[in-house]
């Protein structure tokens, strides 16, 4: 089958959407014959009918459905094409995707990339918040440059950097029976009710494997998919969470709740970087990897050759 052109993809939206050649036609500033004369072509460059001719205008076949769900996305990739470039035109010198966890999308993230794009204040950044899991099959996809995930969540078959660290806390009601206590560990939380996240979610998967190895079980009452959710129905009495600190204080002067420190090794996590390859990162990435790296004053070296 021969290339079917963007201007005749063009043209059959305008007709799917005005249900009329001649008014295609207008919208396209083309003549009718000219008109007519493509969609005859479409037609048997594809060996198919794509439109029912009626009297007072045209309707898609089945196959002219199909082409023009396809001609729709094709147009709509071709107009942000478009817009990706007309950034560059106008200054943009680089471009950067990060998939990132929702823990380092609120703990970290926003100061981290705002003093990157002041220091580069021409390069294009596009963040997508997922779970640690979504987030790693976006690097090996190759769907994004940089991905930021729970460093408890396996990536062996990729290049992993530390990015940062974060202490998980309990959260109660204020008049809970844990409230007044300096410091929990896991295991005197059992036999009160918890709101969790997901199952997806990389804080769910460690605190089950931390209650399985302790041989208790936690009894999860309601499930929900973010932090804030997990504070509000908290302060609403509904049960307790455990939860990145950093994150909860963004949440506390609204709600009523108590934060309590824990005790357990594994609440203190380590936020990690992975990539699919150091060196086929564009320089922009690099550098963005480079100022992901060194945020935490930890006196890490440079990741990248001298």
């Amino acid at each position: 089958m021969r290339r079917i052109d963007f201007v005749t993809l063009k043209l059959f939206v305008a007709i799917a959407d005005e249900r009329s050649l001649t008014r295609a036609a207008e919208r396209e500033h083309l003549a009718l014959a000219a008109v007519s004369k493509r969609v005859s072509d479409l037609e048997s460059q594809l060996g198919i009918a794509l439109l029912y001719r009626q009297p007072k205008g045209v309707e898609l076949t089945p196959a002219g459905h199909a082409l023009l769900h396809h001609a729709r996305n094709m147009m709509s990739n071709l107009e942000q094409l478009n817009a990706d470039l007309s950034e560059f035109s106008e200054g943009v010198k680089g471009h950067v995707r990060i998939h990132a966890n929702t823990s380092a999308v609120i703990e970290f993230l926003p100061e981290d990339l705002a003093s990157f794009c002041r220091a580069y204040p021409q390069v294009k950044i596009d963040l997508e918040e997922r779970v640690s899991s979504e987030t790693l099959r976006a690097v090996r996809e190759g769907l994004t440059d940089i991905g930021i995930f729970a460093g408890h969540v396996p990536a062996d078959d990729l290049q992993v950097f530390t990015y940062r660290h974060d202490q998980l806390v309990l959260v109660t009601p204020r008049d809970h029976p844990l409230a007044e206590c300096a410091g929990v560990h896991l295991r005197e939380t059992v036999g009160y009710d918890f709101i969790g996240l997901q199952q997806d979610a990389s804080l769910h998967s460690l605190l089950q494997h931390s209650a399985h190895n302790l041989g208790i079980g936690l009894r999860l009452r309601i499930q929900v998919r973010s932090f804030e959710a997990i504070c509000r129905m908290i302060h609403t009495g509904m049960g307790i969470g455990i939860l990145p600190e950093l994150a909860v204080r963004t949440y506390l002067p609204a709600l009523d709740v108590r934060v309590i420190p824990l005790y357990d090794p594994w609440a203190k996590r380590e936020l990690k970087i992975a990539v699919r390859q150091l060196d086929s990162l564009s320089l922009t990435a690099k550098q963005l990897l480079e100022h992901l790296c060194s945020s935490e004053e930890n006196g890490k070296k440079s990741i990248l050759p001298s």
